[in-house]
């Protein structure tokens, strides 16, 4: 709620601190941000290895979703890279779990939605493209900048080709992080105003009463379709690593 008693509808994004830590004045306060990082790892890691610990001949419901999550990522993986992409498996698919439970969690009322914001994004962009050029130099070595070289390009076209192809390397982890943060900020700003609409026009009472309705069928479709895109994001988010990945893997065009 914003101070004067109205809808904020970025309130819930606003980051806290639960405790105040700052050794020789480094801000390293634990906020309502790591703790729903921690949450989210708890539930994930409970999922995994208590879905994984069953082995049963007829799965159960826990076995079933780790072994479909697992099927996934890697079909995810060797689609795009082929069988030698399985050695990034445990990357990729902590980074899918990691944003599919953080963006799952965060439709729960009084939740925090750990994706949306950007430091957090920003942070496993980066993290993937330093993966991509570190891995890319230590296996391929020169040979991994072929990848800002496109063969057959005429010579004096070139310099204009590889200028290009090096801003649209460094724009990877700008528009990998703002897609993952943009579409989760926006889809909760939307479910916040229209769960507002409806509370006023209850408030307000009379014939506003009579169209409240509306706008909260809107708020339970929003709300179904972001469960969708909480989905479609994670699965967005992993299969762009996993193409970047294969430029590690296979640099020359």
């Amino acid at each position: 709620m914003a101070a004067g008693g109205g809808i904020d509808p970025i309130h819930q994004f606003h980051i806290t601190n639960l405790v105040e830590l700052k050794p020789l004045g480094i801000n390293l306060s634990f906020t309502n941000t790591s703790l729903w990082m921690v949450i989210v790892l708890a539930v994930v890691s409970a999922l995994m290895i208590y879905g994984s610990s069953q082995r049963a001949v007829v799965p159960g419901r826990l076995q079933s979703l780790a072994e479909m999550t697992y099927e996934f990522v890697a079909s995810t993986l060797t689609g795009v890279m082929g069988k030698e992409g399985m050695k990034f498996f445990p990357f990729v698919f902590s980074l899918f779990m990691f944003v599919l439970a953080s963006n799952m969690l965060g439709m729960i009322p009084g939740s925090f939605t750990v994706t949306s914001q950007i430091i957090v994004t920003a942070a496993f962009a980066v993290l993937i493209i330093s993966v991509v050029v570190i891995y890319g130099i230590v296996k391929h070595g020169s040979h991994f900048f072929g990848l800002f070289v496109p063969s057959g390009v005429p010579g004096w076209l070139l310099p204009f080709i590889v200028l290009i192809e090096i801003v649209s390397f460094l724009s990877r982890p700008v528009s990998l992080s703002l897609r993952l943060f943009g579409n989760m900020l926006a889809g909760h700003i939307a479910l916040k105003v229209f769960g507002g609409f409806v509370v006023a026009l209850i408030a307000a009472g009379g014939a506003a009463t009579i169209i409240a309705p509306l706008p909260l069928l809107l708020a339970v479709a929003l709300t179904a379709m972001e469960f969708l895109v909480a989905f479609l994001q994670a699965y967005v988010f992993a299969i762009l690593t996993c193409v970047y990945l294969n430029d590690a893997l296979h640099p020359g065009h």
